[in-house]
């Protein structure tokens, strides 16, 4: 029996889940907006056991969400990943946060392209297809009116992310659709995860860092 804790704090959603054999059977989850991350993680972590009357000596492996997305939040959960998974003697399963995003979307056809705000008109985008298979390789990209128009002359694609707010608002297309209010969260790694465990797809804890895509930039306060 698998058990996989999953961890995902790539942007302002705080969440974790307890998985059994790929399905998700626990969940708290905080999208405050604030980055409370450090403050809520591991009372999320103790929460979704105790929901589940699982010990944490039961679990099989920990996943986290490997980005891109904030640093702070990504630098906090890959931490507790690592920390977990040092003590526990278990494995470390790292999750694509643009994968796991666009799984909350199924479509029959066409493409998925999840996209999370990174600051300004710029997003961290990934192209999928219909099977969630990656298409066009995560990177960092200026929004524009010209974003996408490759794929949509010949598709219909559902855009999904907290970046669709900021990007609905350049293009019109009727093969556009747009999800909104959708960040990450532990719930959709559940699956991803228990087939990277079958399949032995796990990371080495010791060298594992976060998957940052742009170098960090410290910003001066506004106060």
């Amino acid at each position: 029996m698998s058990y996989i804790l999953s961890i995902e704090t790539s942007t302002t959603n705080c969440s974790v889940a307890l998985s059994k054999e790929g399905d998700t059977i626990a969940l708290k989850e905080d999208n405050s907006h604030n980055y409370s991350h450090a403050e809520l993680l591991h009372q999320f972590i103790e929460e979704v056991l105790a929901e589940a009357e699982v010990s944490i000596n039961r679990l099989s492996a920990i996943a986290v969400s490997k980005g891109p997305g904030s640093y702070t939040g990504l630098r906090i959960g890959v931490s507790a990943a690592k920390g977990l998974c040092f003590s526990l003697d278990i494995p470390l399963i790292a999750i694509s946060t643009l994968e796991s995003l666009a799984n909350q979307v199924t479509v029959e056809n066409g493409c998925i392209v999840a996209m999370l705000d990174a600051r300004r008109m710029e997003a961290y985008t990934a192209v999928y297809n219909f099977r969630h298979e990656l298409v066009r390789e995560i990177k960092a990209e200026i929004l524009s009116v010209n974003s996408f128009e490759d794929i949509l002359k010949h598709q219909k694609v559902v855009f999904i992310g907290n970046a669709v707010n900021k990007f609905s608002s350049l293009i019109e297309s009727a093969k556009a659709t747009f999800v909104y209010h959708k960040l990450p969260s532990a719930n959709d790694m559940s699956s991803l995860a228990f087939q990277q465990l079958k399949i032995g797809k796990t990371e080495d804890v010791a060298y594992f860092e976060p998957f940052y895509l742009k170098n960090f930039i410290a910003l001066k306060s506004k106060r």
